[in-house]
């Protein structure tokens, strides 16, 4: 497990930011290329790439920037967001919580055979007319066809991506990439953030930039998506073969500005605060920085925006 303590947070925010960012962008970088070149080594016989994690874990963007790495190397890549073949909300194969609601973490929100047929036919080079799915509406509809020819590969990301259920036997002829924060922040006092926490800034970051949804509605569906994980995801992640660290160093200092004030103003009438008391003081006491300086293609943007990727 790797730590940064805030004080080197802070020291680097203050005195030279633009090298502390350059540093956290490196080591993402070098993480992917490092799956890159691997894959690159046995690419006739590992053609689909599957890439799982928790819920801002930053799947997207790593899929985005693995993909761009094997571009620049020649080759071709398609990526299939796993997004596409959940079924439509009314479907009667949707597993329910114990409220009686649709649980949206559950591997069961996926149709599984669709996807399972799919992969097969992708391994084999032959043509599928992949689901669209409109969140809008939480309706599927036909999407774009898509061949893979021999040599190409296709990408493959989504939060049950290494559950063999979900993948059927190409799980098994598949390059596996898990992808989460793995770093925890340290303050003075040796207290630790867990790294699902850096995960939920990122969550209220975006929901609250691009979702509108209040801090309290986050906290309340972060509860459900840990219990996912727990159940859903967690006994999967053994199945990898690369485990990338999604952490950039400074990206504490760029949410705080964005989201402690909205954590503040729940302080004294959420009921269940106390769970993300710990959130507060480290935000508290890390130093801000200016989100004009992140980089247009780094990680944070995907929670943040104006990236150059698409979302």
């Amino acid at each position: 497990m790797k730590f940064l303590d805030l004080h080197t947070l802070n020291t680097s925010v203050k005195d030279n930011p633009e090298s502390f960012i350059e540093l956290a962008e490196n080591n993402y970088r070098n993480e992917i290329k490092n799956v890159a070149d691997n894959i690159l080594n046995r690419e006739h016989h590992l053609p689909i790439i599957l890439i799982s994690g928790p819920s801002g874990s930053a799947k997207t963007t790593t899929a985005l920037r693995l993909g761009t790495l094997l571009e620049n190397a020649g080759r071709v890549v398609h990526p299939v967001s796993m997004d596409n073949y959940f079924r439509p909300i009314g479907d009667p194969g949707n597993e329910v919580d114990e409220d009686g609601r649709v649980d949206l973490e559950s591997p069961k929100r996926l149709d599984m055979d669709l996807l399972n047929e799919q992969l097969e036919l992708m391994w084999e080079c032959k043509e599928v007319e992949m689901p669209a799915f409109d969140f809008a509406t939480q309706t599927r509809h036909k999407g774009k066809k898509l061949k893979r020819e021999h040599g190409e590969f296709v990408i493959l990301e989504g939060i049950h991506a290494l559950n063999p259920e979900i993948t059927g036997a190409i799980g098994n002829h598949a390059t596996t990439v898990y992808v989460s924060v793995r770093t925890r922040l340290k303050n003075d006092e040796s207290n630790l953030l867990h790294p699902s926490k850096v995960r939920l800034m990122r969550r209220i970051v975006r929901d609250k930039l691009f979702r509108g949804r209040g801090v309290a509605d986050t906290l309340d569906f972060f509860k459900w998506v840990s219990r996912g994980e727990e159940r859903f995801i967690m006994p999967y992640k053994s199945k990898a073969m690369f485990d990338i660290d999604t952490f950039i160093a400074y990206e504490p200092a760029v949410y705080k500005p964005i989201i402690l004030d909205e954590l503040l103003s729940i302080k004294n009438t959420y009921p269940d605060y106390d769970k993300f008391r710990d959130l507060e003081e480290f935000l508290t006491e890390i130093d801000e920085m200016k989100i004009d300086l992140v980089p247009l293609d780094s990680l944070v943007r995907e929670f943040i925006g104006g990236s150059h990727y698409e979302y």
